[in-house]
């Protein structure tokens, strides 16, 4: 799939901080911080996940080097593994990803709601609005690869912007009162309980910095591999700045005890600068940044699709693509489809796809482990080149490791969820066997 619209260095690098930078920033420092205990395990955790996301940007720049192909997520379980894996990890995760898009949107309703109205609206509202928004994207993404990449660079400079702006309110030397708070549990440290905090609020802080693997689905529309490695490299980069400054200024306005699990923690920035008006500053920004997910994530999902059809283990018709602007019209279309038929069964599907935690900790440690694999093919050697050649191996098996300690720690959190992510993985895998057992991966 070679595609005249390719995506240069700046492009890419807000695709991967796109992909990273969602929502949960804004809420998950809360949580966090009722899991951690102490302000010094809080920071460990949010510095520990910083280093191993770095780690995971190293390794997945290299298979993405190693193996640039669009839909790469798919085609390197494939190809290192087994089809039967690259399919039944992947379509969990369409589906996962088809509602969570659909959760973000109907949360983004919930903002606009509260911006125009100052309350929330009825259900009516919150789908006709998931609608819009996933609809007005479906049309900007069959634009082309370039009309899309240039509306994502747009709306993320947006969300940088507010990230900018709530870092900033540490200047302000004003202290917030949370105004309310969640329900969720609040750990003490009792002094022999260290490894225990510290393993939940890694599994928290975890999913926050996820996201960026995804990006490896671009490999033939990325200009070269400098680019890819560059790309990835500098976006995670910039969000573990991002992260662990935004995290210092909670603890800081807010106070490390009174953030413990309250609400719109990031409206409580706003407010430092912006008195009662923070709110609605900080609703119009939350607005911008629900737009820019919906958008990366209709960029990213067809062209696994795409892979997959490539494969034969999907039907033929996702391998189209429009002949002038390379647009993967029957992925693309097909994707927003469904997630517009989950934004009528509402929020509560977040609840549903709970085995989405494990299966991104047990997705993550594969694919990364891959990158060994590939290495021993020497698949695309001619492509890697430098120190950092070198030193990969190491941050793999690290990334590896660190991923499979949090994926124990999701089983001891939420052993249900895990279940259901194992139950789940062996019915695709089943399914796979009846359709698709004589496929065979092809590069």
């Amino acid at each position: 799939m070679q595609s005249k619209q390719q995506l240069g260095y700046f492009s890419l690098t807000m695709i991967v901080i796109s992909f990273v930078i969602g929502m949960g920033i804004f809420k998950t420092p809360s949580t966090v911080a009722a899991k951690a205990g102490t302000e010094f395990i809080f920071y460990a955790a949010w510095l520990l996940c910083g280093l191993v996301a770095l780690c995971g940007a190293l390794t997945y720049s290299e298979i993405g080097v190693r193996l640039p192909v669009t839909g790469a997520y798919y085609k390197v379980f494939a190809y290192a593994y087994h089809p039967s894996i690259g399919f039944t990890i992947n379509i969990l995760i369409l589906i996962s990803n088809a509602a969570s898009l659909a959760v973000v949107v109907l949360i983004g309703a919930d903002y606009v709601s509260d911006l125009l109205f100052s309350k929330p609206s009825g259900t009516l509202f919150n789908v006709a609005f998931a609608a819009f928004a996933v609809l007005l994207f479906y049309g900007v993404n069959l634009l082309g690869l370039k009309t899309s990449s240039k509306t994502q660079n747009i709306l993320m400079l947006f969300k940088i912007g507010l990230i900018l702006l709530l870092i900033s309110s540490f200047f302000t030397n004003i202290q917030v009162e949370p105004h309310g708070y969640d329900s969720g549990k609040i750990y003490e440290y009792t002094g022999s309980n260290g490894w225990l905090l510290l393993m939940l609020s890694l599994v928290a802080v975890s999913f926050t910095y996820g996201g960026y693997q995804q990006t490896i689905n671009f490999g033939e529309e990325i200009k070269n591999t400098k680019t890819m490695q560059r790309g990835i490299v500098t976006g995670m980069i910039v969000v573990v700045l991002l992260y662990f400054a935004l995290n210092y200024v909670y603890v800081q306005v807010i106070g490390f005890d009174k953030m413990k699990n309250a609400t719109a923690i990031g409206a409580l920035l706003c407010e430092s600068w912006f008195g009662t008006t923070g709110a609605k500053v900080f609703d119009a920004c939350m607005f911008l940044g629900v737009l820019a997910y919906v958008n990366v994530v209709l960029l990213s999902n067809p062209r696994v699709m795409y892979a997959m059809s490539n494969d034969g283990v999907f039907p033929k018709i996702f391998s189209y693509k429009h002949k002038k602007t390379g647009v993967l019209i029957p992925g693309l279309t097909v994707f927003t489809l469904v997630t517009l038929i989950v934004t009528f069964f509402g929020k509560g599907v977040d609840d549903v796809l709970s085995f989405s935690i494990f299966l991104d900790c047990f997705g993550m440690s594969l694919s990364a482990a891959t990158l060994l694999i590939l290495r021993k093919r020497k698949l695309g050697e001619e492509n890697v080149k430098g120190f950092i050649k070198k030193i990969t191996p190491v941050l793999c098996i690290l990334f590896v490791l660190a991923y499979s300690i949090v994926a124990i720690a999701v089983v001891i959190d939420k052993p249900y969820a895990a279940l259901i992510g194992v139950v789940l993985m062996i019915i695709f895998m089943l399914l796979y066997f009846v359709l698709y057992h004589k496929k065979k991966a092809t590069l």
